[in-house]
């Protein structure tokens, strides 16, 4: 086995304001939402193997009653627990990749849209340059708030950033094997915090390719998200 999915599911949707439960067990237009991701991993035949990060033993098993309902082999699936942080949840994915695995597609299973086109669009990339990820230009006028502002958001004097130069970060991200466990192993060993996995390839000095989503890819953090992601899917079917 050489490329796993490494899906990170063990969230605790603190931000959906008691609506949701469980973001990646909750339906969106009819299926479970992670049923979404994995069905176009699947589409896009790009993984041998299949690491699912759990909450706890309960998640786990409706996990696994997804994952075979949407045809995963159960040969091909591994489970590991969740950790109090996404970056200890991503080197508990990493852990437990199967023995001989050369590359990893890191993936928020709270992004239920993306595409089997982008999919192998990033296999193609981390391929050839070892570091890849989903992104998509900013769109919005971004302001930078003085670093102490905190909640005092009267008066302040905003810094312009230079849109033409921010892009958006999405999942999957993906990484050869051995570069990404160096590099959170960094992260560990130095008691760093990160919020992304290309931040913790750039502590290894890794240069990162950007794949261009030209399909919307949101992430479900809000409960409204459920609404805009079904809308999307409307419109992707027709």
């Amino acid at each position: 086995m050489s490329h796993a999915a490494i899906l990170l599911c063990a969230g605790r949707a603190t931000r959906m304001r008691g609506a949701v439960a469980d973001k990646v067990l909750a339906p969106l237009a009819g299926r479970p939402v992670l049923e979404y991701s994995l069905r176009a991993f699947l589409a896009a035949g790009i993984a041998d193997s299949f690491v699912l990060v759990a909450r706890d033993e309960e998640q786990r098993a409706a996990l696994a009653a997804v994952a075979n309902r949407s045809g995963v082999p159960a040969e091909r699936m591994f489970f590991v627990p969740g950790g109090a942080e996404r970056q200890d949840s991503v080197l508990n994915g990493l852990r437990g990749a199967p023995k001989g695995t050369k590359a990893v597609f890191i993936h928020d299973c709270a992004r239920p849209l993306v595409t089997p086109n982008a999919l192998r669009a990033l296999a193609a990339a981390v391929q050839a340059d070892r570091a890849a990820v989903l992104a998509h230009r900013v769109t919005d006028t971004i302001k930078q708030a003085p670093p102490r502002a905190g909640t005092k958001l009267r008066r302040l004097k905003l810094q312009d950033l230079q849109r033409d130069k921010l892009w958006a970060m999405e999942t999957p991200q993906a990484f050869a094997y051995k570069l990404i466990w160096a590099a959170y192993e960094k992260v560990r060993a130095k008691k760093l915090r990160v919020t992304d996995d290309v931040a913790a390839a750039a502590l290894l000095g890794q240069a990162t390719t950007i794949v261009e989503n030209p399909s919307p890819n949101p992430k479900l953090t809000h409960p409204e998200d459920f609404a805009w992601a079904e809308l999307l899917l409307g419109k992707l079917r027709s």
